[in-house]
Order: structure tokens, then C-alpha cells, then sequence
């Protein structure tokens, strides 16, 4: 019975570690589609049904238009949601600062 308790805890604790490092790796690192979708939504928010459909569509299938400092600001504002004081003003000085992909 031990055996299998200590078992059970350890696979648990490398699952739970392997997840936590799937995640981390996963983290910050967006593709242009995931940066896509979410600028969509944001714009998308006041829409429902049929409407949001059709605009999600069209949002998600437009060609990406050069990158204009209110977009950047947009899309720099929503990725540091999470973020405070100097660490909010240091990523928003490097994500406002980065070129158009």
C-alpha cells in the first residue's frame, strides 16, 4: 500500500510538473494569429450572434494592415494587463518600440 500511495504522489508531482512546464513554455510567446484573434475580440465585444460571426470572419481573414501606433497601443495595452509600475513601463517602452511583424 505504500508502495502505490508513494507511487500515485510521485507521478501526480511529475504531471503537475510537466505541466507547469508545457505552460511556461507555451507563456508570452504569441503567434500572430493568437494576437489576432484577441485584438477581434477586443473590437468585437459589443457584438452578438450573427453579427459577431460575421465580424470575427472578416476580422480574422483580413490581411494584416501596417501596424499603426494606436493599434500598437492597443495590442501593447492588452498584453500588459497584468503588469504594475516599472515593469508596466518597461514592457510597454519595448512593445511600443518593436517593429511591425
Amino acid at each position: 500500500m505504500k508502495k502505490l500511495v508513494s507511487l500515485v504522489a510521485m507521478a501526480s508531482a511529475l504531471a503537475f510538473s510537466w505541466g507547469m512546464t508545457a505552460h511556461a513554455a507555451d507563456g508570452d510567446a504569441k503567434t500572430g494569429q493568437q494576437s489576432k484573434m484577441k485584438t477581434c475580440n477586443v473590437d468585437a465585444k459589443d457584438k452578438k450572434g450573427d453579427e459577431r460571426k460575421a465580424f470575427m470572419k472578416e476580422c480574422l481573414s483580413a490581411k494584416a494592415e501596417p501596424a499603426t501606433q494606436q493599434s500598437k497601443m492597443k495590442t501593447c495595452n492588452l498584453d500588459a494587463k497584468d503588469k504594475k509600475g516599472d515593469e508596466r513601463k518597461a514592457f510597454m517602452k519595448e512593445c511600443l518600440s518593436k517593429k511591425a511583424a
